[in-house]
């Protein structure tokens, strides 16, 4: 059984897992950061930071006895949303999404502009492009706020 909750301190490794390997596949492509990539973002440490930073305590799961995929919430921003690479296109992701927005005042997120398919998924979710832009920390690549 399926089920949203919110994660604990034992999700920390499973959830750096999910983020290191999807940020890899997706975001290598457009950054072309491999010192970044390979380098600095490891399961350990994020898992780590995760925890002792208190990130985890703003953090749901999608949990059906393996943890396929988390959103971030503070305040009402969605800061994360992602799903294991192998999970993906089952719905979970939706199913995320439309919790948070069911349970928490989300009205906004911020996406990567080449990041298309992350734009579509939030619009077909109700987020629209805005034409407020900012550059994604220490790069050349542009973030696209998506507000509901």
């Amino acid at each position: 059984m399926q089920t949203i909750r919110r994660a604990t301190v034992a999700d920390a490794s499973r959830i750096a897992e999910i983020l290191v390997f999807v940020k890899r596949i997706k975001f290598r492509p457009i950054f072309q950061d491999d010192d970044y990539s390979f380098g600095e973002l490891q399961v350990i440490p994020l898992a780590k930071e995760y925890v002792e930073k208190g990130i985890i305590d703003n953090i749901l799961v999608y949990d059906d006895g393996i943890v396929k995929g988390l959103i971030r919430i503070e305040g009402n921003e969605i800061v994360e949303l992602y799903v294991d690479y192998f999970f993906q296109d089952q719905g979970i992701g939706s199913a995320l999404i439309e919790y948070a927005k069911a349970h928490y005042p989300v009205s906004f997120l911020w996406a990567i502009e080449k990041n298309v398919d992350a734009i579509r998924f939030y619009e077909r979710h109700g987020f629209h492009l805005t034409d407020t832009k900012k550059f994604e920390e220490d790069t050349t690549e542009y973030l696209v706020r998506m507000e509901r």
